[in-house]
């Protein structure tokens, strides 16, 4: 009979405080947050917002292609689509040393992949935690501060707009 009595002062509580949930203002919005990428291209250290991706691909085979243009290492098949692969690294200065294992497939028309070397993990950070920075340009967009350091911040949409413009000087 206690158990019982116990059991129905539960519910009562229980039906109060959803029925109080109603009539309180609404709570605050969780803060923000920004899902992003951290990567390393030619042994440097970046941070790719996760929005601006289609996918992560990790050791997919890669035919080369001869020809000038800077960075372009081949060409890839994602989804039935053969796709350009470029070396992030290259296009953001600094060429691999090595083949890179790791591709991302850049969100957007037409398609393009950008290749780096290494996959340190996914992060999800506040979103202040990715601030301007003035002395980032071209392709990086602000840095990420994060436990073990700051990370330039990778803007793929101009990492696109980078390699239409190698493209193009050929």
């Amino acid at each position: 009979m206690i158990a019982a009595t116990g059991l129905a002062e539960r519910l009562a509580a229980l039906r109060e405080a959803f029925d109080r949930s109603f009539v309180e203002p609404p709570r605050e919005q969780v803060a923000l947050a920004e899902d992003l990428l951290a990567v390393r291209a030619a042994n440097r250290r970046y941070a790719l917002r996760l929005a601006q991706t289609e996918g992560v691909f990790p050791d997919r085979p890669i035919m080369p292609l001869p020809g000038p243009v800077p960075g372009l290492l081949g060409l890839a098949g994602f989804r039935r689509t053969i796709v350009p692969v470029y070396d992030l690294g290259t296009v953001l200065g600094t060429p691999s040393a090595a083949a890179p294992r790791w591709l991302v497939l850049v969100a957007g028309t037409p398609p393009v992949a950008a290749a780096f070397d290494v996959l340190d993990g996914h992060l999800r950070v506040p979103a202040d935690a990715v601030v301007p920075d003035t002395t980032t340009r071209g392709c990086l967009n602000g840095m990420v501060r994060l436990p073990d350091g700051p990370r330039p911040v990778v803007d793929l949409a101009a990492v696109r707009v980078a390699i239409e413009s190698m493209r193009g000087t050929q």
